[in-house]
């Protein structure tokens, strides 16, 4: 699944490819995505100032006069840019023509992602509004960790990787900066002191920055791509992540792994305590 710094990326490029030109055809292949895309609205982005191309968690908002399409790459979902006679891929389902007669397009196949349309403030859209701190922006996020975990007995990996507290931080991500601050990722949340906090902020902030320099992970699928697909590189930086059975870069015990909230966990047991 495309995490934070997959999205970021492809923010980035939806930016660049939108810059000096705009949007002059809307073509739904396939509305078939989460929720059906209503082609009539999205429509709006039609011949329309584009004010801000932004991510919130991993959310990406076009937003204009007329409102704000939301989208999200799902777990399997990828945008391309394309000069527009390019032949389509398999599971191309949404397109944006562009005026520089470039083609944006949304590939899906397991279409698991949306784009929405909403004429509300977007932040305050039901897949929004609830979202916690952006983990790169907010400041104090050491502090922010440490004091919504006093009352709560889930493990670290599970509550870092809560939307609702601090958004983006996937399991990829997650695993990492665990490792890199010396925490188990199964001692529990409130059971974590102020400056141990503060470290895993420090290090969240790295681990997500060092991806996005790198172009992400993207182990499987490719989430952003042009007529030549290019892949991200930070996988090449995983010290634990998918690395079962494998020695430890720091100390060379085994790298060992474990399910922790039905998800496969990574973890050193001799760096991380």
């Amino acid at each position: 699944m495309p995490e934070l710094p997959e999205v970021e990326v492809t923010k980035k490029a939806l930016q660049s490819a939108l810059k000096n030109t705009s949007i002059k055809e809307v073509n739904i292949r396939n509305k078939n995505l989460r929720w059906p895309v209503e082609e009539k609205k999205i429509r709006k982005l039609i011949h329309t100032d584009i004010r801000k191309i932004y991510r919130r968690g991993k959310y990406i908002l076009i937003s204009c006069n007329e409102g704000a399409a939301i989208l999200h790459l799902g777990m399997s979902g990828s945008l391309g840019v394309f000069d527009e006679r390019t032949e389509y891929h398999k599971h191309d389902h949404v397109e944006f023509i562009l005026e520089n007669n470039k083609a944006i397009r949304l590939n899906d196949p397991r279409r698991f992602g949306c784009l929405v349309w909403t004429n509300e403030c977007p932040e305050e859209h039901k897949l929004i509004k609830n979202l916690g701190v952006e983990p790169l922006d907010d400041p104090k996020l050491g502090e922010h960790l440490y004091s919504l975990s006093r009352n709560r007995n889930t493990a670290v990996k599970n509550y870092i990787m809560n939307s609702s507290i601090v958004v983006g931080v996937g399991n990829i991500y997650a695993s990492e900066s665990l490792f890199r601050s010396g925490i188990n990722p199964v001692r529990s949340s409130k059971r974590i002191g102020r400056e141990r906090y503060r470290k895993l902020a420090v290090e969240i902030k790295k681990v997500l920055n060092e991806a996005i320099e790198m172009g992400g992970t993207t182990l499987r699928n490719f989430t952003y791509y042009n007529e030549v697909r290019k892949v991200g590189y930070f996988k090449q930086k995983l010290f634990v992540y998918g690395k079962p059975g494998e020695n430890c870069k720091e100390c060379g015990t085994e790298i060992k792994a474990r399910v922790i909230g039905g998800r496969n966990s990574f973890f050193c047991a001799r760096c991380q305590t």
